[in-house]
């Protein structure tokens, strides 16, 4: 297991079974403006394939990760802030986790959902129905990229199985960094896109200022 259980104050939490999670990684960093306005010239412009046969099962999510935790829970760990875990598990029994979609703190671990910056339905339509199993997986739990953020659940539902074209954070800070982030996962898996997602990642990405 990940966790430990480090100095008195961690101490007294696991007495009254609760153990402070350590700090993990920080959340992968996004690409430069100009890494992912070459990346977003060299998407794949198609149309969408049906959504015969989808289902959010066929991405296995949430797997167990190597450290013997679920993807959910490492996200959950990485990304908040002041967490503290249920003694000997890793689900966290509270803490605080941005939402960076809708600018918001979420404090109650049971609103604060894990968002898949491109949804699982998009990748479907957009190439993901042709994977194997396999690589359906690593999509659905992937932490090496920036796929994966913590969102609060009216966000979530708003966002739904929409892609940039059809939805936009309500966070206009984030635009730049969610157009960076949703062009270069659609770029590391391969994915296509449309005229309309093109033209609203560029429009997000003329916010950046980097």
């Amino acid at each position: 297991m990940r966790r430990a259980v480090l100095g008195s104050s961690a101490a007294a939490l696991a007495f009254v079974g609760l153990a402070a999670a350590p700090a993990l990684a920080e959340p992968p960093a996004p690409p430069s403006q100009s890494t992912a306005r070459t990346e977003l010239a060299a998407l794949t412009v198609a149309t969408p394939h049906s959504m015969d046969g989808y289902a959010r099962n066929k991405f296995e999510i949430w797997a167990k990760q190597p450290d013997g935790c679920t993807t959910r829970q490492d996200v959950l760990a990485r990304d908040g802030k002041d967490v503290v875990d249920e003694s000997g598990k890793c689900q966290p029994a509270s803490g605080k986790w941005y939402s960076v979609y809708d600018d918001t703190t979420v404090t109650n671990v049971a609103q604060a959902t894990i968002d898949h910056l491109v949804p699982l339905a998009e990748a479907w339509r957009s190439g993901a129905n042709t994977w194997t199993a396999d690589q359906r997986k690593a999509f659905g739990n992937d932490l090496k990229d920036p796929q994966l953020v913590v969102a609060s659940e009216s966000s979530n539902s708003s966002k739904s199985d929409s892609g940039p074209a059809d939805w936009k954070p309500t966070n206009h800070a984030f635009w730049c960094t969610y157009a960076e982030d949703y062009t270069h996962v659609k770029s590391v898996f391969k994915l296509t896109t449309t005229d309309s997602e093109k033209s609203a990642l560029a429009s997000m990405l003329d916010t950046c200022t980097n």
